[in-house]
């Protein structure tokens, strides 16, 4: 079996591929701007004058309402001072990691993207696995759990975690003192997972924390922003960790995040979900016929898991051959921490890609199976 490097450093090797290879790996996304992305981009210069005139409070207050309410958060604590503005999820996520207490056990979702668990464990924390059939069975952990990590949608199988089980586990989590940290980085993708979190978590009385992104909403070239909720009841030190990481965020890009989630409510969000759908059609219709099938077929995030067969090569030797015809894929091991064998039958494909990337990517994959198969065989 190969060794395989961590998901962000594939994903950067995709980026930096001085061949220029087809980048099939990270769920941003890489798309030309559609007609009003482009008008709204054409006014950066005119934020860039109205961050001189106005107050950051006022400029990120309003970025995070105009968010917020076109992912359906109507019960995010706006304005309170709760909402910390990040540069990025994955700093939201250290600051968190950061200001939970050293050597506490914490339970986080497998399978999911490995540098959240890379980044709990650097802060010398003590992870064990909550498995996504455990989370449908709403069997949660108990002490000494001390916090319990969801991802939602998951990332890279697109579960959704139902309204009721949310409400059961925060429930749990309350009367056991724990506290729910949920990152919803994909979010704004799945109407199915934008019933108001804020709203269960509160009712039930819970400590938690709340990670969501636009990163991979939009095709702006990294001018995003990750939020960091947090809940009145918790005491961990989130603020001193957040100000030990970055001043602030860009108001600039904060504004560029409220028009644009002005546009997501305005048919940006039913342009983007056709465009993926018609993506996992293609690679569904593409890799079928090389006896390869889509893990997830429900999955309406903007990535797709492809299963291989047993009988056929695992997806780390794949992601090499597919490398060395200039495309990159991302190869599951390495999602499921806890378990790696368990990610060998699957490689993972971006679907927020222009069409034509995408069914060429489909393509090659299958080619790259079939002559694997015949060369084992």
């Amino acid at each position: 079996m190969s060794e395989l490097a961590s998901l962000t450093t594939m994903e950067v090797e995709a980026l930096t591929d001085p061949g220029g290879g087809l980048n099939l790996t990270d769920g941003h996304a890489r798309l030309v701007l559609s007609a009003q992305q482009a008008a709204i981009v054409e006014r950066i210069p005119d934020m860039f004058a109205e961050a001189t005139r106005r107050s950051f409070p006022d400029i990120e207050r309003e970025a995070h309402a105009a968010f917020l309410g076109a992912i359906g958060q109507h019960s995010a604590p706006i304005g309170t001072g709760r909402i910390l503005s990040c540069y990025s999820s994955t700093l939201a996520t250290d600051i968190v990691a950061r200001a939970l207490p050293a050597g506490a056990v914490i339970a986080v979702l497998h399978p999911t993207f490995d540098n959240i668990a890379d980044l709990f464990v650097t802060r010398g924390l003590s992870l064990v696995p909550l498995f996504e059939s455990a989370m449908l069975a709403q069997d949660w952990p108990g002490p000494p759990v001390r916090a319990v990590v969801v991802t939602h949608p998951n990332n890279p199988t697109g579960l959704v975690m139902p309204e009721g089980h949310l409400r059961s586990l925060a429930e749990h989590a309350a009367r056991h003192g724990q506290t729910v940290i949920i990152d919803a980085s994909f979010r704004g993708q799945v109407r199915e997972a934008q019933y108001d979190t804020y709203a269960i978590l509160e009712a039930a009385g819970v400590s938690w924390i709340v990670i969501e992104d636009t990163g991979k909403l939009w095709p702006v070239h990294e001018l995003k922003i990750g939020l960091l909720a947090y809940s009145e009841r918790t005491r961990l030190p989130i603020e001193r960790a957040f100000s030990e990481s970055l001043l602030a965020a860009s108001p600039v890009v904060l504004q560029l995040i409220k028009a644009l989630a002005g546009d997501w409510v305005d048919g940006g969000y039913e342009r983007a979900r056709a465009l993926v759908e018609r993506n996992r059609v293609v690679v569904r219709e593409t890799v079928e016929p090389a006896g390869l099938r889509l893990a997830d077929p429900d999955s309406q995030i903007s990535v797709a898991r492809i299963e291989i067969p047993p009988s056929g090569p695992d997806s780390a030797v794949l992601y090499k051959d597919l490398v060395a015809r200039g495309v990159h894929m991302l190869p599951c091991r390495p999602f499921h921490w806890a378990d790696p064998d368990g990610g060998l039958r699957f490689i993972r494909v971006s679907l927020a890609r222009p069409f034509e990337v995408v069914e060429r990517g489909a393509r090659t994959l299958a080619q790259a199976y079939r002559d694997l198969c015949v060369h084992a065989g």
